[in-house]
C-alpha cells in the first residue's frame, strides 16, 4: 500500500513539472511573440486616447473600458478562431496574410510620416467633433480590431511549430496580456493631466510635481507617436524582408544580413547591437519605401476619387440652394417652345 502511494505521488509530482514546464513553454512563448508585434503595441497605445480626448473627464474612463472589451471580443470571437483555422488547416497563407497586414503596417507609418511633412492629420483627429458614444466606441473598436488582427498573425507566426492547444494558450496568453497592457497604459494616459491638476493644488514638491505631469501629457503623446510610428515602419518592413525570403525572392534579405554580418565583425564587442541596428535601419527603410509606395497609390486613386465625390456633393449643394439656377429640363424646354414661337410671331 504504502508504495502504491509512493508510485501516485511520484506520478502526481511528474504531471506537476510537465505541467510547469508546459506554463513555462507558454510563458516564453507569449514573451517571444509579444516582443515581435511591440510595434503594433505601441501604435495602438498612441492611437486610442484620440478617442476620448472631446469627453467629459468622468466618462473617460467608462469609455476606455468598453474600448478595452470590444477589443477582448475581437480577439476572443473573431481573431482567435480565425487564425487557429489558418494554422491547423491552411498554414501556407500564413506568410501572404503577414505581409498583407507588414505592408499595412508600412502604410500607416508612412502616412503619419506624410501627415507630418505636410502639416495635416492622415486620420482626422484634429477634428474636435462630439460623437455620441456608442459611435465613438463602435469607430475604436473597429480601429481595434484591425490592430488587433496584426498582432494576433505576429504572435501565431512565432507559434507556429507548437502543437495546437499550445498555440491556443499562447495567443489567450496573448490576447489578454496585450489589451490590459495597452488599456491600461491608455487609462494612464489620459488621466495624467487630471491626476497633476489634483496634485498642483497641493502645495510644496507635490504641486510642482502636478505642474511637471501636466506640462508632461503633451511630450508622452508626442514621444508616443513618434516611436509608434518609426515601431510600425520598423515591424512592418521587417515583416516583408523575412516574407520575401521565405517566398524564395532571397536578394534582399540577403543584401541586408550581408552588411548585418559585416557591421557585427568590424565592431567587435559591440557587434550584437550594432548588428541589430543595422537591421532595423534596414527594416525601416524599407517599409517607409513600402508605405511611400502604397500612400502614393492610394492619393492617386482612392482619395482623387473621395475628393472628386466631396465636390461633386458640394456642387450640388450649391445650386440646390440657388446661388446657380439649374438649367430647365428637356421637357421644359419643349413646352416651352410653341409659346416661344407665338411671341415671336
Amino acid at each position: 500500500m504504502a508504495s502504491g502511494l509512493v508510485a501516485l505521488l511520484d506520478d502526481v509530482a511528474v504531471l506537476a513539472r510537465a505541467a510547469a514546464a508546459s506554463i513555462d513553454d507558454i510563458g516564453a512563448g507569449a514573451a517571444k511573440a509579444g516582443a515581435k508585434a511591440a510595434g503594433v503595441v505601441v501604435d495602438d497605445a498612441a492611437v486610442t486616447p484620440q478617442y476620448v480626448r472631446s469627453l467629459a473627464a468622468e466618462r473617460e474612463l467608462p469609455i476606455i473600458k468598453r474600448i478595452a472589451l470590444g477589443s477582448l471580443r475581437n480577439k476572443f470571437f473573431i481573431i482567435l478562431p480565425a487564425v487557429l483555422l489558418l494554422s491547423q488547416f491552411v498554414p501556407w497563407l500564413l506568410t501572404p496574410i503577414l505581409m498583407l497586414g507588414g505592408a499595412y503596417l508600412c502604410y500607416e507609418g508612412a502616412e503619419k510620416v506624410w501627415a507630418k511633412i505636410a502639416h495635416h492629420d492622415a486620420h482626422g483627429a484634429g477634428e474636435e467633433r462630439v460623437q455620441d458614444e456608442t459611435t465613438l466606441v463602435s469607430g475604436a473598436v473597429r480601429t481595434d480590431l484591425i490592430l488587433s488582427a496584426e498582432i494576433m498573425v505576429i504572435t501565431l507566426n512565432e507559434v507556429i511549430d507548437e502543437a495546437f492547444w499550445s498555440r491556443l494558450a499562447i495567443l489567450a496568453v496573448v490576447a489578454v496580456v496585450i489589451t490590459v497592457l495597452v488599456y491600461g497604459v491608455v487609462a494612464l494616459i489620459v488621466k495624467m493631466d487630471d491626476a497633476g491638476l489634483r496634485l498642483s493644488q497641493r502645495s510644496g514638491a507635490v504641486a510642482t510635481f502636478g505642474r511637471g505631469l501636466v506640462r508632461a501629457m503633451p511630450v508622452v503623446l508626442t514621444v508616443l507617436t513618434v516611436v509608434g510610428t518609426a515601431a510600425m515602419l520598423w515591424v512592418g518592413g521587417h515583416i516583408l524582408l523575412l516574407g520575401t525570403n521565405e517566398l524564395n525572392l532571397h536578394f534582399l534579405y540577403e543584401a541586408v544580413h550581408h552588411v548585418e554580418v559585416a557591421a557585427h565583425d568590424a565592431t567587435g564587442v559591440l557587434g550584437g547591437l550594432v548588428g541589430w541596428l543595422v537591421n532595423t535601419v534596414a527594416s525601416a527603410i524599407l517599409g517607409l519605401i513600402v508605405g511611400a509606395l502604397v500612400v502614393l497609390v492610394m492619393t492617386l486613386t482612392l482619395h482623387r476619387r473621395k475628393s472628386k465625390a466631396a465636390a461633386a456633393t458640394a456642387a450640388a449643394t450649391t445650386r440646390t440652394d440657388g446661388i446657380i439656377p439649374a438649367p430647365p429640363s428637356r421637357a421644359a424646354r419643349r413646352r416651352d417652345a410653341p409659346a416661344d414661337r407665338a411671341s415671336r410671331g
